[in-house]
């Protein structure tokens, strides 16, 4: 997958990071009356279909905080932060992270799955002040099926960037995908319909020095005529198309081109 540090910094952090399965942490009544959502919270799947593997991401934003909990169906404890020494002082609001994305002949998806039953994931954290955050948020197996017909100019896109060789085509350059609206034939919940929230079209450059970027569409928007000033810049793209489904789960494509 793509990897976007000027979004969210891997740099580290004086955090204690603690994956566990014990049981969550009893709350008193009184502390449970106070607590509030978190400004954004979401966990989901992020499936590449072209390299064949799969993750489970979350993203939690909101008040200074110094400690973290996501606790999974039975309240199974999957994830406690707790922010330590100086940083404690100052507490954290935005978190992100990414679990390792092995491939599928080394983790299977139903494997990768069971791993993470579907159901309502509780998210909680207690701020620099002692009062409780907690949001509620429902992981699901459903993925959405890969963008299918993709093409670049009208040439059908290559299966991959390995593909020799790749397709070539004249300025002006539009990428198009038919639309998706239905889940995933092999992985997950297979064959039910699926609303999609929004798609992510990414593109790419390695020479003569990298650059990269990101263009969000709306869900009925299924082709992008790309900047003539990001073309000029090489001859040789990638791109990435990435479909994100209303809960939350998202599926990638990814393929390369060239200018002729």
């Amino acid at each position: 997958m793509t990897k976007y540090p000027q979004l969210w910094s891997a740099a580290p952090i004086a955090t204690a990071v603690i994956l566990t399965g014990s049981a969550g942490y009893a709350q008193p009544a009184n502390e449970k009356e106070q607590e509030t959502p978190f400004d954004e919270a979401r966990l989901f799947f992020e499936l590449n279909h072209t390299d064949g593997d799969l993750g489970i991401h979350a993203l939690i934003d909101g008040d200074a905080w110094k400690r973290l909990e996501i606790d999974g169906p039975n309240d199974v404890v999957m994830l406690e932060v707790f922010v330590r020494n100086r940083l404690r002082k100052q507490g954290l609001t935005e978190f992100f992270f990414e679990s390792a994305e092995p491939p599928f002949d080394e983790l299977p998806p139903k494997q990768f799955l069971k791993r993470f039953p579907e159901g309502v994931y509780d998210i909680g954290g207690l701020t620099l002040d002692g009062k409780e955050l907690e949001s509620e948020v429902t992981l699901s197996h459903v993925l959405a099926a890969p963008p299918g017909n993709i093409q670049i100019s009208g040439v059908d896109s290559a299966e991959n960037c390995d593909a020799d060789p790749l397709p070539s085509v004249s300025e002006p350059v539009t990428i198009s995908w038919d639309p998706v609206t239905q889940s995933h034939p092999d992985i997950g919940t297979p064959n039910v319909a699926v609303e999609v929230e929004q798609y992510e079209l990414i593109l790419e450059i390695e020479e003569p020095t990298e650059r990269a970027m990101s263009i969000p569409l709306p869900p009925d928007v299924t082709s992008f005529e790309l900047p003539s000033d990001f073309i000029a810049l090489s001859d040789a793209f990638k791109f990435e198309i990435i479909v994100r489904a209303v809960n939350g789960n998202q599926t990638a494509v990814e393929s390369c081109f060239e200018i002729e």
